[in-house]
């Protein structure tokens, strides 16, 4: 295992327990996508529109900074139309921290949300169809 992709290292009686950064991302994207609002992941920007990605590449819309015993993590989202965005907003950086601090042990000190989009029901069944 690479150690620049070493998110979390802890040393017990027994050896070390390591986690990796793809986890504490994958965790994140995970408790995002729990929450009802969240369309999904963004990939950034592809032809002036946010890229929508699929539950596959979960950890691609999510960025991690993690020091020995805390962890900052950004997730750019697309959220469904019509929802109110800082509730939702508010709903998955709690989720995020939650589910991250109760697998990982780490402290989260910060759970940053950054929308990138908005997802109308016609698109989301569109991406439903290119993803099987």
């Amino acid at each position: 295992m690479d150690p620049n992709e070493i998110a979390s290292e802890e040393r017990t009686g027994l050896g070390s327990i390591r986690i990796a950064d793809d986890v504490v991302k994958v965790i994140a994207g995970l408790a995002a996508m729990e929450i009802k609002g969240v369309a999904g992941m963004s990939g950034g920007f592809a032809g002036g529109i946010a890229e929508l990605l699929g539950r596959k590449n979960l950890s691609k819309g999510i960025k991690v900074e993690v020091g020995e015993k805390e962890a900052a993590i950004d997730l750019s989202v697309i959220l469904d139309y019509g929802v109110r965005i800082p509730d939702v907003a508010a709903q998955i950086q709690e989720s995020v921290k939650s589910a991250v601090e109760r697998m990982t042990g780490l402290v989260v000190v910060e759970a940053n949300v950054n929308v990138q989009g908005v997802a109308f029901a016609s698109e989301l069944k569109e991406e439903e169809h290119r993803v099987r």
